[in-house]
């Protein structure tokens, strides 16, 4: 598989994360950790479910792959999530030294790898992410459209 089939497999399981947080009632954010070709860890939204504002998607998945790894450094690994990362979530990527960030649809209200804001490209880090955006986005914001089209009604 070349890199883009690669990112499109994969980002089809962190949509897969994804519809189960639309199934909770929870912003439909999913994510998955990919280290060496095999999936580390996973999560999706569970704010409402865990009534905490720090569990977002690329936490959950974060943690649960540092588990995996018995390490916090996850410097060989790709993250896959179908939205745009928050200011909260790229500073935890970049302290997990995550090498590869891959996101689906940009997030024009809090998106912080190019939307609102750009982290990574902050050159004084002590470590570099190197951001892909736009994998599957038109079926991520179609799955945030139907939540929050849902939500309204």
């Amino acid at each position: 598989m070349d890199r883009i089939e690669t990112d499109t497999y994969f980002m089809w399981m962190a949509l897969d994360e994804a519809q189960a947080a639309f199934g909770k009632e929870e912003v439909p954010v999913g994510a998955v950790v990919v280290h060496q070709g095999i999936v580390i860890g996973r999560g999706h939204n569970s704010v409402e479910t865990l009534q905490d504002p720090t569990a977002h998607a690329e936490l959950l998945a974060i943690t649960a792959a540092a588990g995996t790894l018995k390490s916090w450094r996850l410097n060989e690994c790709t993250l896959y999530v179908s939205l745009e990362p928050c200011t909260m979530c790229i500073g935890a990527i970049h302290l997990a030294r995550i090498q590869r960030v891959v996101f689906g649809a940009k997030d024009p209200k809090f998106g912080a790898c190019g939307s609102i804001i750009d982290v990574p490209a902050v050159s004084s880090w002590n470590h570099t992410v190197e951001v892909q955006g736009g994998i599957l986005d038109d079926e991520a914001g179609k799955l945030m459209r139907s939540f929050f089209r849902k939500l309204r009604d």
